[in-house]
Order: structure tokens, then sequence, then C-alpha cells
């Protein structure tokens, strides 16, 4: 099996140092008002421009800037199609819906650590798809877990974590702001504010069970995501796992129609009129 980096908290503290403080992000100007801006009479495209780049500089990050990608199945439930560069998720605290936002990203290359989770299995991880070679584990990051996850967010590109206690609003502003400077994603197993979409899990049906027997091949779950760019939630089902161990589209399924019974059938009256 591929090796698994794995590092304390006090680790992570001896070899970057203390969590950065960041920067808060300017104050975001009245379009027109410096001397480049465009005049009363100018193109509206002028000012379309000028609006979107003060938006980038405070954003810290290029509106149409490529994401990360996901699996085709969880992709509809993202803005954009992926995980967003600077960006943080909500998600639920479930180790399978987590390991499939991760899957797409490590085997594209990009590090992703994990903090938070002791119990997180390396054997569920390979089999939904993670590159473990590009896997980082902090499991127990102590009382200090937004100073490690901020710090571990300056060197990696995603970041999962789950968080043993409340946050200061402050702290978390400047999580965000370092988020944005680095360009990295990270994902949350609770709430958490100013998310750019918040994932639920419900609905769990597990396949291969008969009438009290056989094997379980797969569970089918529904995923909800709600976006603050979205006017309206949005939801899919998805195979979470499936028969092979990993993560798909769940198959559309076909309603049966009852046929009507026969004297329903003849009480209707089979009138015809002409037209015309």
């Amino acid at each position: 099996m591929r090796a698994i980096v794995q590092l304390t908290a006090q680790h992570v503290h001896e070899v970057v140092g203390q969590a950065p403080t960041g920067t808060q992000p300017a104050a975001l100007g009245a379009v027109g008002s410096s001397a480049g801006g465009s005049s009363a009479g100018g193109s509206s495209a002028g000012t379309v421009a000028q609006l979107r780049a003060q938006v980038e500089r405070v954003q810290g990050r290029r509106l149409d800037a490529p994401v990360l990608p996901v699996h085709p199945a969880l992709a509809s439930l993202l803005p954009g199609g992926g995980l967003r560069p600077g960006s943080a998720y909500s998600l639920p605290r479930s180790t399978s819906v987590l390991l499939a936002l991760l899957a797409q990203p490590s085997q594209a290359g990009s590090w992703c650590g994990v903090i938070g989770m002791p119990r997180l299995g390396a054997e569920a991880a390979d089999g939904l798809g993670v590159d473990l070679s590009r896997l980082v584990l902090i499991p127990d990051p102590g009382a200090r877990w937004l100073a490690v996850t901020s710090t571990v967010a300056e060197v990696l590109p995603v970041v999962a974590v789950r968080p043993s206690g409340r946050a200061a609003d402050g702290e978390i502003s400047r999580l965000a702001a370092r988020l944005r400077d680095r360009g990295a994603v990270l994902l949350v197993q609770g709430p958490w504010p100013q998310a750019e979409a918040v994932i639920e899990v419900g609905e769990p049906t597990w396949e291969g069970v008969g009438r009290g027997h056989g094997y379980l091949s797969g569970r089918e779950v529904t995923l909800t995501s709600s976006s603050r760019r979205w006017p309206r939630s949005r939801r899919a089902r998805v195979m979470l796992p499936d028969a092979a161990g990993h993560v798909s589209a769940a198959p559309e399924r076909m309603r049966s129609v009852e046929a009507l019974p026969a004297e329903s059938a003849e009480s209707f009256p089979h009138l015809i009129r002409a037209v015309g």
C-alpha cells in the first residue's frame, strides 16, 4: 500500500512556524471613483470590467479561475463544477463524502491534508480513489486546531478539518484571508461561516440485502447542496460507495405503473363527439 505522511501538531509548528495572521482585504471602492475609472458617459463594458477587477482584488482570486476537479457525480453540487481555490465548504460528518471530494484533486496532483480525524481509514480512502501518496494526516491537532489548519493551508492546496471546538470570528476571518492569499481549499466537517457551498447527506439506502440475508453491495444517498450563488438547493442521488467500493451516480429508477382494475376501466364511458 502506498505510504501516507502522518504528522503531529508539534511537527507542523516546528517545520512551518506559528500560524500566519494574514491581512484583511482592502475595502471595495466605488466604481468610477479612481482616475482610471470609466466616466458617466463611458461604456457599460468598461464599468463592469472595473467592478470585476476590484472584486477580484478584494477576494484575492480571479472569478473565472479554474476549479479543482471532482468526480462527475458530485460536480453539479458545487458552484463552477469543482472546488474553488480560496474557498471553504461545509460538509456533513460523513467520511465517505469527504473522501469522495478529495479523490479527484489528489489524483490530479494536489496534496491534501486531513486534520482532526484519527479514525480515518487508509483502506477506505484508497477505495474511494484518494491518492495516498499525496495525503497528509494530522490525527490530533489539540486545542489549537485552527492554528494548525491555517499553517497547513500555507503549503497544501486542499485542507480538510473536523473542528474540535469553537473559534473566534477574528481567527476565522484571518484563516479566510489566508485561503484567498494561498488559493487553498478548506473542507470543514460541520458548520462554517461564508461557505462557498453547504453539502448535506440523507436518505441512505443499502443494496444487496434480500429478505434478511445477502451481502451489502452498495449504499445510495441523496446529497443536497446549497450556495449563495444559487437561488435554490441542488440535489443528486449518488452511490457512496457502489458495488466496486467507489463513488458513482445512482442509476435512474423506473417507476412502475399500476394497471387499473377491470371494473374501474369499464366504468369510464367511451363517448365520441364529432367536431366541426
